[in-house]
C-alpha cells in the first residue's frame, strides 16, 4: 500500500540578535535509553517495538511483507514465543512470551536479525534495517494486556486512513478473541502457524476479563 508524505516547507528567515531568532535545529525522534533492562518474569507478556532506519521502502509493501512473514514463522523456540504482531511501515510491534531476561533479549535479537536479512532480501540491498534499540515495556495487569493486544492489532488505525478493521499485514486473522467471527478476504492470509498460541495466563485469558475485543476498536492511549 502506498504512502504519500507531505512535503514541508519553510519560509527563509532573517537571524537576529533577538532571542530564540535564526533556523531552528531538526527534531529528531528520541533514542531507547541504553541502561540495563529490568529482570523479567515468565508470568509477564513483553510488548516489543522495533523501528526501521530511514529512508526505507515501507514495510508493509507486500513483497517485502512476505518475506518479513516467513522470517516471524522461524522465531519460535521453546524459551521464546511470538504471539501477536503487526508490520507498520517503519517499525514493528510484537507481543511475545520468553521465560526469562535473557530468554527475551536472545529472542528478540534473533527475530530482529532474520527479519533484517528478510528485508534486505526483498529489497536487494543490504546494510543497516534497525534504527535503534528495540523498546520491552512488560505487561503486568489484564488491562494493560488488552490495551496492548488492541494497540498491536489495530495500530493500522494510527496511521492509515481508511484502515481497515482486521489488518492484513497483522496477526488479527488468527486472533480468537474477537466478539464476532470475522469474514476475512482474500488478502487475509492464514498464520501457517506464524505466531505461537500463549502460554501466559495473562495472555490465554486474563485480559478477557475486560472483555472481548471488537473489530471496530481503536489503539486508546500510548504503550
Amino acid at each position: 500500500m502506498k504512502r504519500w508524505r507531505q512535503r514541508e516547507f519553510s519560509l527563509p528567515t532573517r537571524g537576529g540578535k533577538r532571542r530564540g531568532a535564526g533556523r531552528k535545529t531538526a527534531r529528531v525522534r528520541r533514542a531507547v535509553v541504553h541502561a540495563v533492562r529490568p529482570e523479567h518474569s515468565k508470568a509477564h507478556p513483553v510488548h516489543v517495538t522495533l523501528r526501521a532506519s530511514r529512508p526505507l521502502p515501507s514495510l508493509r509493501r507486500e513483497v517485502v511483507f512476505l518475506e518479513i512473514r516467513r522470517a516471524l514463522g522461524r522465531t519460535a523456540r521453546a524459551w521464546f514465543r511470538l504471539v501477536h504482531f503487526s508490520v507498520q511501515a517503519d517499525h514493528l510491534h510484537l507481543l511475545v512470551e520468553a521465560d526469562d531476561k535473557s530468554s527475551l533479549s536472545r529472542g528478540i535479537m534473533g527475530l530482529a536479525i532474520r527479519v533484517a536479512r528478510a528485508v534486505n532480501r526483498a529489497l536487494r540491498r543490504t546494510g543497516r534495517v534497525w534504527d535503534d534499540r528495540f523498546h520491552a515495556r512488560a505487561l503486568r495487569s489484564p488491562r494493560e494486556v488488552r490495551h496492548a493486544i488492541v494497540y498491536v492489532l489495530m495500530n493500522a488505525k494510527k496511521h492509515l486512513l481508511g484502515a481497515p478493521n482486521v489488518d492484513p499485514c497483522s496477526s488479527a486473522a488468527s486472533f480468537t478473541g474477537w466478539t464476532s467471527p470475522l469474514l476475512c478476504g482474500a488478502a487475509l492470509i492464514a498464520d501457517d502457524q506464524m505466531t505461537c498460541p500463549p502460554e501466559t495466563w495473562l495472555l490465554r485469558v486474563g485480559w478477557r476479563r475486560y472483555g472481548l475485543i471488537a473489530p471496530k476498536e481503536r489503539p486508546g492511549g500510548r504503550l
